[in-house]
Order: structure tokens, then C-alpha cells, then sequence
């Protein structure tokens, strides 16, 4: 008899391999494989014939995995291109490295200013268009002076003397070849040692008066200090009495604590004008005689008009730092 639930139950096995296997082989197979059961016992005395052919020999639980696919290799299309090597133009830029051309900023009392491209002239001591951009030209460089007005007046002189005595040339007070060239191509401002705070700076060494505000130097005045002479005079406010001493203006920082907003005033050495106080009786004041070099008992001499500039704009306010020293910048 034949066994149709034994073909019944591996045909439906083949059936679900053939869903898998979607090749006309594997449909070949289980159809052989189906009819080789079937047919194993036709006689019904439990005698198995001999498989006609080869396909009958295979075993219809063979795995599909066994069987032999050239088609199903991994293709050698897919291995990794040697194209997507990592670029060499990916490396870093030389082009990003610092900058070696980077410097700190210069301190805040170097200000540049463009030299002239018309040179002044030799004016002397003469009026003039000539010497109006002489005046001009030093207002720029923030030396003080009264007006640009092409006379050669006091603060004009007092203005050349100390871009002279800045510059360490003879203080004529004059504009010779020299003091012209330079005034000329100059391509800082004058400035003092001061590079932060507000506050005057006294140059003993140069004989000059340097305006500072937030480091940076703003006015430059000629001045005259003390002598550093011994001295005996008569006390001007104590008849019969008389005061000795030695010239000196005090070194140090100091600060303004006292001042006569009037005009002159009768100290005990002789008249000041409008003094601002920052150390015992020593001031800077207003004076009739700024010469060249030292030449007062200790305080700090500038013309009238510059002490009157000096009230009218505030410079040297009640508490203001003021700093003394002999020695110059390098």
C-alpha cells in the first residue's frame, strides 16, 4: 500500500522549502523527491527497488544549505573600493598655525601721529602763516599753548622750549633748521614715564609737566623746579624772620590737597599765582619767570596762562595724584 500521509507530510515540507527557494532547481527536486515516497513499495511486500535514476538517491530532508550555489558567493564587486582611502588634501592646513606676526599693543602713553608732508620752516621767533603751523603742529603733539594765531608770543616760546627740552636739544625757545625737522616728522606724542591712572607727572630731568588721563599723555607744559640750592630769606608773611631751607621739589607720588582759586597770593618766599598744593608748602603754580631750567625754591612753576588753562579745564582737581621723579625714560 502506499504510504500517502507519509507523501501527504513531506509534501507539504517541499512545498514550504519551494516558497524559500525561489529557483526552478528546487522545484525540480522536491517533485523527485515527493515521487521517489510514493513509489518506494509498489508491490506491497515491503521490497525497496533500486532508485531509477540519480535524483531519486537524494534525500528529500537534505538541508538547502548544503546544496552547492556559485550564484550565492559574495560577489568580489563589493569588497571596499580603494577609492575611499582618506584623502591626503584632508590634512591639516599649514595655513591654520598661529600667526607669528601677532604682538602685544604698545602702552597706552605711545599715541602715533602722522608726520606732515609739508616741512615747517625756520620761523625763529617771528609771526607768520608759517609760524601759525608751527603753533598748530605742536597743539597737535598735545603741546600747550594759548592759540594758533601766527604770533609768536610767551606760550608760544615756553610751548617751543619744551618740545626742545623733550627732544634734548639746546631749550632756545626758538624754531631753528633742527627743532623744524623734527617738529616736523615727529611720529609719537611727547609723553613722560606714566602709562596708566590720571595724574600729572613731573619730569625733574627734562624740566617738563606731562598731563596724564587714563595713561595716555594729553598735555605737555615747560616748566622749572627747584635748584636744589641751599637758600635764607626773609619770611614774607612773618616780618623780621627769615626762612632757610634747600631748593628741592620732593620725588614721590604726592597728591593735590590744597589750593587758592584767587589770583596771586603772598606765600612765604615770594608771590604765586593760583597754586594748587601737593606736598607741604610745595605747589605747582602760576609764575612771571619759566625759564629753561631749575630755578625755584621747590615749587612747580608754569606761566599765568597756563595756570589759568589749568583752573578753566580741571586738570589738577582736589585729590589727583601727582608724580615726582628725577630720572627720565631711556
Amino acid at each position: 500500500m502506499v504510504d500517502v500521509s507519509a507523501c501527504g507530510v513531506i509534501t507539504r515540507e517541499w512545498a514550504w522549502r519551494r516558497r524559500l527557494v525561489a529557483t526552478g532547481l528546487a522545484g525540480v527536486a522536491l517533485l523527485t523527491a515527493c515521487t521517489a515516497v510514493t513509489t518506494a513499495d509498489p508491490d506491497g511486500d515491503g521490497s525497496t527497488p533500486a532508485p531509477a535514476t540519480a535524483a531519486a538517491t537524494a534525500s528529500p530532508t537534505t538541508p538547502l544549505s548544503t546544496r552547492a550555489t556559485t550564484t550565492t558567493e559574495r560577489p568580489t564587486t563589493t569588497e571596499r573600493p580603494t577609492t575611499t582611502a582618506r584623502p591626503t588634501t584632508t590634512e591639516r592646513p599649514t595655513t591654520t598655525e598661529r600667526p607669528t606676526t601677532t604682538t602685544e599693543a604698545p602702552p597706552a602713553n605711545i599715541v602715533p601721529i602722522a608726520a606732515l608732508d609739508a616741512p615747517l620752516a625756520a620761523v625763529g621767533a617771528s609771526g607768520g602763516p608759517e609760524t601759525q603751523r608751527v603753533q598748530q603742529r605742536l597743539l597737535d603733539l598735545g603741546i600747550w599753548l594759548d592759540a594758533a594765531d601766527g604770533a609768536y608770543g610767551l606760550t608760544t616760546q615756553q610751548a617751543v622750549m619744551a618740545f626742545q627740552k623733550y627732544m634734548q636739544f639746546p631749550a632756545t625757545g626758538e624754531v631753528d633748521q633742527n627743532t623744524a625737522a623734527y617738529l616736523t616728522s615727529l611720529t609719537v606724542k611727547p609723553h613722560g614715564r606714566a602709562d596708566a591712572g590720571t595724574l600729572v607727572e613731573i619730569d625733574k630731568t627734562r624740566q617738563l609737566l606731562f598731563v596724564v588721563v587714563d595713561g595716555r599723555p594729553v598735555w605737555t607744559f615747560n616748566t622749572s623746579t627747584g635748584n636744589g640750592e641751599k637758600y635764607e630769606e626773609p619770611d614774607q608773611n612773618t616780618p623780621g624772620e627769615t626762612i632757610e631751607g634747600v631748593s628741592l621739589t620732593p620725588d614721590g607720588l604726592h597728591d593735590v590737597y590744597r589750593e587758592r582759586v584767587e589770583g596771586w597770593w603772598e606765600g612765604d618766599l615770594g608771590q604765586i599765582y593760583r597754586p594748587k598744593y601737593f606736598v607741604g608748602g610745595i605747589a605747582v603754580h602760576g609764575s612771571n619767570s619759566v625759564p629753561n631750567y631749575p630755578a625755584s625754591h621747590g615749587c612747580v612753576r608754569v606761566t599765568t596762562q597756563a595756570m589759568d588753562y589749568i583752573w578753566e579745564t580741571g586738570l589738577m582737581p582736589m585729590g589727583l595724584p601727582v608724580w615726582v621723579h628725577l630720572l627720565s625714560p631711556s
